[in-house]
């Protein structure tokens, strides 16, 4: 969950400190529409990238938990049969 807000928060900084530079340059309005557009979509593929990262760290920590169940829960407890659930 820390990673999560410190990534949340990384992403929050860069967007608005790259937003104030833009806004802060001087240069034309069609030049800037282009570079605020080009900066969203840069954004947008850093935080696609991020949250792939993070759900595929959260699917990865799963992976054998059903196992890890069957092989921890005492002998007079039915075992999981993940086949015959539906």
């Amino acid at each position: 969950m820390a990673n999560s807000k410190v990534i949340l928060g990384f992403i929050a900084g860069a967007s608005l400190g790259a937003i104030a530079a833009i806004l802060l340059a001087p240069e034309k309005g069609t030049e800037l529409r282009k570079k605020i557009a080009d900066k969203t979509v840069d954004l947008g593929l850093s935080l696609k990238e991020n949250l792939m990262d993070y759900i595929n760290g959260i699917v990865s920590s799963g992976t054998g938990v059903p196992e890890k169940v069957d092989n921890e829960t005492p002998e007079h407890v039915p075992s999981m049969n993940l086949n015959t659930m539906g």
